[in-house]
């Protein structure tokens, strides 16, 4: 996992994996355990399932925006990097080198 300059993005990822985990645990537990298909706890358990699953979601929303923002493409084909608006990196390199340039 990259480390990741921005608090609030770390913050996300670090939260995306403990919500997978819960999700993981409780779903391993239903189905080891089991439960009655009338029982009160089956409907407590797929709201958990919806919260857990909303709030991953969110938090994937949030890192893929941002990795958009901030990574360069990985491939390295014509077409691929034809298509990227490196006006923002030349920008973003100027800026992160003090602006000065030889």
């Amino acid at each position: 996992m990259p480390v990741d300059s921005d608090s609030a993005i770390a913050w996300h990822r670090a939260q995306l994996k403990k919500l997978r985990e819960t999700l993981k645990s409780i779903e391993t537990a239903r189905f080891t355990v089991g439960e009655p298909a009338h029982s009160s706890r089956t409907g407590k358990t797929e709201k958990t399932i919806a919260e857990l699953e909303q709030k991953i979601r969110q938090s994937q929303h949030i890192i893929a925006a941002y990795e958009r923002q901030t990574r360069r493409p990985l491939a390295t084909d014509q077409r691929s990097l034809a298509s990227v608006s490196w006006s923002s990196w030349t920008a973003q390199a100027a800026h992160g080198r003090g602006g000065s340039s030889r």
